[in-house]
């Protein structure tokens, strides 16, 4: 049967939300502070934080964004992760890491797919070329991180989609957030739970 599949929920924006996603059995929740319809402010992030279990990995996810600006929405809002979406460099890392933090690598994967641990991340996630978009994105013949890496797929999964591409692609994780979107920006709890079950249903009969 393997490992069990890690699933992390992004881009969640109400109580009712993060309460799903907990009940759901989601290994992490994500909280946007880069530019995006999903974004939210340092108070609702705190606030929803703090109704996440301390079994649940709460995972702050920035683009491009200055290091002091972040360091202080991680302090400021509790969050136990960091996902960094932009071009950060290894410096940038280097300088997160002494916080203590698990560190995730987003990548929007064009042609080559990077390597896992050339930032130095805990976790990579390997992505659509528009993140955010619910793109699915083109995985055949590409080489993807060897079996038992932590690494999520994410790219325009949703309920329908996410058993298959967990036993196509195999990965440690996924990670969604449009796809569980009943319009731009705004999660429908009943798709983050079929979300869930079904990818952790394609893990276990994998």
């Amino acid at each position: 049967m393997g490992a069990p599949l890690f699933v992390k929920v992004c881009g969640l924006r109400t109580e009712r939300d993060v309460d799903t996603a907990v009940e759901a059995g989601a290994d992490a929740i994500g909280f946007v502070f880069a530019a995006s319809p999903r974004r939210i402010d340092a108070a609702t992030a705190r606030r929803l934080a703090a109704r996440v279990p301390d079994g649940v990995l709460t995972v702050g996810v920035f683009r491009d964004q200055p290091l002091d600006e972040v360091r202080a929405l991680l302090d400021g809002t509790g969050m136990r992760a960091v996902q960094l979406h932009g071009q950060e460099d290894l410096a940038y890392y280097d300088a997160l890491r002494p916080d203590g933090r698990t560190l995730l690598r987003g990548v929007a994967v064009k042609d080559a797919v990077p390597r896992y641990g050339e930032r130095g991340e805990d976790i990579l996630l390997l992505d659509a070329p528009v993140p955010g978009a619910g793109e699915v994105w083109d995985r055949a013949g590409k080489q993807l991180p060897a079996p038992g890496l932590p690494w999520l797929l994410a790219g325009g999964l949703d309920p329908r989609n996410v058993a298959e591409a967990v036993r196509t692609a195999r990965p440690w994780g996924v990670d969604v957030s449009s796809g569980i979107e009943i319009s731009r920006g705004v999660k429908g709890p009943e798709l983050i739970a079929a979300f869930v079950a079904a990818a952790r249903g394609a893990r276990t009969v994998s």
